[in-house]
């Protein structure tokens, strides 16, 4: 059971950080396109669709399965795992506030230009590098 729960965990993982390299990436083109426009509208859609449909049950796939892991390998008890819940819920921060984003779009309402997008598009990657090296190097 406990391998195929892992299983389950890192395809939850694959599909959340799809899902968070992507969306802001379609931030970046949606606050280029004029409000309004089909291709705005067109954005709404794959954002909402993005959103709710695979990387909100994949964080939720990934918490669950997550802590079911560290609770069955006693990994409470390891600084290294302290250290990567910090990662995962910074993670799951980012995640919330492209749920903002996407909303402020969904209701035309965005305030940030494409470069801000562009650079938020780093936070995730940067995270994911600490949260790999924390599980497979355990470093402390």
């Amino acid at each position: 059971m406990y391998l195929w729960v892992k299983a389950l965990h890192v395809i939850a993982i694959i599909s959340w950080m799809a899902g968070l390299l992507y969306l802001p990436r379609l931030f970046v083109y949606h606050a280029d396109a004029a409000q309004g426009s089909g291709c705005s509208e067109t954005f709404k859609i794959m954002e909402r669709k993005l959103l709710y449909m695979i990387m909100t049950p994949a964080m939720i796939v990934a918490w669950v399965t997550g802590l079911f892991l560290a609770i069955q390998s006693g990994f409470f008890h390891s600084p290294w795992f302290h250290a990567k819940l910090i990662f995962v819920l910074l993670m799951t921060l980012t995640h919330f506030a492209l749920g903002k984003y996407q909303h402020d779009f969904k209701l035309d309402r965005n305030k940030h230009s494409t470069k801000f997008f562009r650079v938020f598009n780093e936070v995730p990657t940067i995270l994911m590098i600490f949260i790999v090296v924390l599980v497979v190097v355990k470093p402390f």
